[in-house]
């Protein structure tokens, strides 16, 4: 459904199916309703095998009510308080046994009212589009739902969808007025009335797209929904799959793409990118980031598709197409600008996905510093022989130790998560054998994984880079090098926070009896929670560096803490562990006074705290002028603010970036690859978190 889905959050450590242990199966026989045997084995699969289930009684109940209503009419602009009220008497404190019985009472009558208050919609879109608007007046418009009561009756609905039409519009009518005052516009220039009337007729067309959209939703869309909001009660990361959903799920988590090489996800009635996949054409392009939400998608030079409202399912199918083809996007960026990004479509580039190195050294310094980039934990787990990141980081220890290296630097900011096991044979490169996590299912003890190769491969400095999307096997990784003190972590003020790992199950498999029923789709949820080797869990506190450095995001909500329903952090017991030998937690603190001096010294992180602060009153701010002089200056003070922070990182002077002399015939004898090569060593020479980095392996050096 288009106004719907509850936010899904794909970036688990999705190869982790290897540690799964269950005794046997829910069992449920149908009774050839398929609706009553969905609901029926989908609760009972995740009371059965989920981490922490929750008891179905009346406080389960309000909060399913609060959250659909939620769902069904995020901006408020469909239900009134009226037919809110009349779905809390009959169903607020019943839906847990109405959910027992098999039964969906709650989600049928409120899809009855949403079809009819869709109808009254469209009808109010219709009526006010067809006139001209006036923008010189001092209304303006609340855009943040959690700001507003539910409409008191028809009349203030319509007015709310006045005001939102008319913001449309505006923005539109800005956008073209820009464009016809910039000293390059060729053409006939138009008056504001005629360039009006033009945004209108546009905003027109794309409320008969959603509205059309939307009226092709039908009961069974809107029990997918419900039940996966049921879902999401449980924890942010487990959710209800129907088939066609779960087959995008394995496209979207695949290694090869045939499209932008992004990963979507909605949110509060937005298409947004989680995250863009490293080696795809969104990545070689440069400009598409996570966080951004995606307005706008054309076909080339086509005219755009306003998407907002859009489902994932249905915008994914605008956005992928043949590679070789153009797509162009209409995104908004954190801090509210919007750009439009055009986009070969390819597929991913899968070395780019890989682990690589380069060599680092600061101009009048003898230290040569070995860098490692991660992208992610990957494994192939269909192909013993295949890659693996453990293998591959080894081998590039091995190149980066051939050429003398006196420190090195592993990067896995961004990196998402992956395969476990390659969580701990990497551990196991950098220390002598010992536990690396631990790993715990519901009502047993926990389960230690450990390296049991006594060799390191590399004895030498060691810093690991995180940020706040660093997430799930990235956090396991830096909470053991920060447990063992085997080097020093640096990043923002925390990793994601995403200490549970999920499993998907078939809910065909549950049911015994009838195929009639079947498919019933999928469910996703979480069965275990990782443990640091200190007792702590990594779940929602995530990983907080030895050395924080300033954030752009830092202010933003953004990370595990920050998702509704997310599983509580604790603590086990720790179990046994042998500090590393040249331990750097008694140097920490001296180490940390000469970051902070650097720190503060530099202007770029200067600049990134302000780019902070600018971010989260930007995030914050949800009232907009509907005055044409007042939206159209903030919208050139925004431009003017994003001008100011547009080129942040600058080339660091003295900063030299080198491929290792193993890599380099390879890399010369494809133009190519010459050129991302190129492209990559570039933005280290602008990376000022690479650069502390090194200067801390310096200090660890004397």
């Amino acid at each position: 459904m288009s106004h719907m889905r509850k936010v899904r959050v794909w970036v688990a450590a999705s190869a982790l199916a290897a540690f799964f242990v269950f005794s046997s199966y829910v069992v449920h026989y149908s009774d050839g309703d398929k609706s009553s045997t969905l609901v029926r084995v989908m609760l009972q699969g995740i009371q059965y095998y989920h981490y922490n289930p929750q008891v179905l009684d009346d406080k389960f109940s309000k909060t399913v009510f609060d959250e659909y209503l939620q769902q069904l009419d995020y901006n408020k602009r469909l239900l009134t308080q009226a037919d809110v009220d009349a779905l809390r008497l009959q169903h607020e404190t019943r839906i847990d046994d109405e959910l027992k019985e098999g039964g969906m009472n709650f989600c049928d009558e409120s899809a009855a009212i949403f079809k009819r208050r869709v109808e009254q919609a469209h009808a109010f879109s219709k009526e006010i589009l067809s006139a001209p608007f006036t923008f010189t007046g001092k209304e303006t418009l609340e855009t943040e739902p959690k700001n507003m009561g539910y409409a008191a009756n028809d009349a203030e609905l319509k007015a709310r969808w006045e005001a939102s039409l008319k913001f449309f519009t505006l923005a539109r009518l800005s956008d073209m007025l820009d464009r016809q005052e910039k000293p390059d516009f060729k053409g006939e220039k138009k008056t504001i009335e005629q360039l009006e009337a033009e945004a209108r007729a546009k905003v027109l067309k794309n409320q008969e797209d959603y509205f059309r959209r939307i009226s092709h939703d039908d009961i069974t869309d809107h029990q997918a929904d419900y039940l996966n909001v049921i879902a999401s009660i449980y924890d942010p990361h487990t959710g209800f799959f129907p088939p066609e959903d779960k087959e995008n799920f394995d496209i979207s988590m695949s290694g090869r793409l045939e499209g932008i090489g992004a990963q979507l996800i909605e949110e509060d009635g937005y298409v947004k990118i989680s995250n863009v996949v490293p080696g795809g054409a969104a990545s070689r392009q440069g400009q598409l980031q996570a966080n951004d939400l995606i307005l706008k998608v054309a076909q080339g030079r086509e005219e755009p598709v306003d998407i907002v409202g859009m489902s994932v399912d249905e915008a994914v199918k605008l956005i992928r197409g043949p590679k070789g083809t153009e797509v162009t996007l209409t995104v908004r960026k954190i801090d509210g600008v919007e750009t439009t990004i055009p986009i070969i479509r390819d597929i991913v580039e899968l070395e780019e996905t890989y682990a690589k190195s380069a060599l680092l050294r600061e101009e009048g310094s003898k230290a040569l510093i070995g860098y490692i980039y991660l992208p992610k934990f990957y494994a192939d787990f269909q192909d013993p022989k295949g890659r693996r990141c453990a293998t591959d980081v080894k081998r590039e220890i091995e190149k980066l130790k051939s050429e003398g290296i006196t420190g090195m630097i592993l990067d896995l900011r961004d990196n998402g998560g992956g395969s476990l096991q390659d969580v701990v044979d990497m551990t196991g490169l950098f220390i002598e054998k010992g536990p690396v996590v631990q790993v715990k299912s519901r009502n047993t003890e926990p389960q230690i994984l450990a390296d049991r190769d006594p060799s390191v491969l590399y004895d030498g400095a060691l810093v690991v880079l995180v940020n706040s999307f660093s997430a799930s096997a990235s956090e396991i990784m830096a909470a053991a090098i920060q447990d063992y003190g085997r080097g020093v972590i640096i990043g923002s003020s925390s990793t994601f926070g995403k200490g549970t790992v999920q499993r998907f199950y078939d809910l065909d498999d549950f049911v015994r009896t009838s195929n009639d029923v079947k498919p019933l789709g999928q469910i996703k949820l979480t069965t275990q929670k990782f443990y640091r080797i200190n007792g702590g869990a990594t779940q929602l506190r995530g990983v907080v560096p030895d050395l924080v450095l300033p954030d752009q995001y830092s202010q933003l909500e953004m990370g595990e803490k920050d998702q509704e329903h997310s599983m509580a952090w604790d603590e086990i017991s720790p179990v046994p562990y042998q500090s590393w030998k040249n331990s750097v937690a008694p140097r920490l603190n001296k180490i940390r006074s000469s970051s902070q001096n650097r720190v503060q010294a530099n202007p770029t992180f200067a600049l990134i705290n302000e780019n902070a602060d600018r971010l989260k009153r930007r995030q914050d701010q949800s009232v907009y002028s509907l005055n044409i002089d007042e939206y159209r200056a903030d919208q050139k003070e925004l431009d003017a603010e994003s001008e100011r922070y547009k080129n942040l990182f600058k080339e660091i002077p003295g900063l030299s970036v080198k491929t290792p002399t193993a890599d380099a015939p390879a890399i010369q004898s494809d133009s190519v690859k010459v050129k991302r090569n190129n492209t990559w060593h570039e933005s280290l020479r602008k990376d000022v978190y690479v650069y502390e980095a090194m200067q801390v392996l310096k200090d660890l050096d004397k």
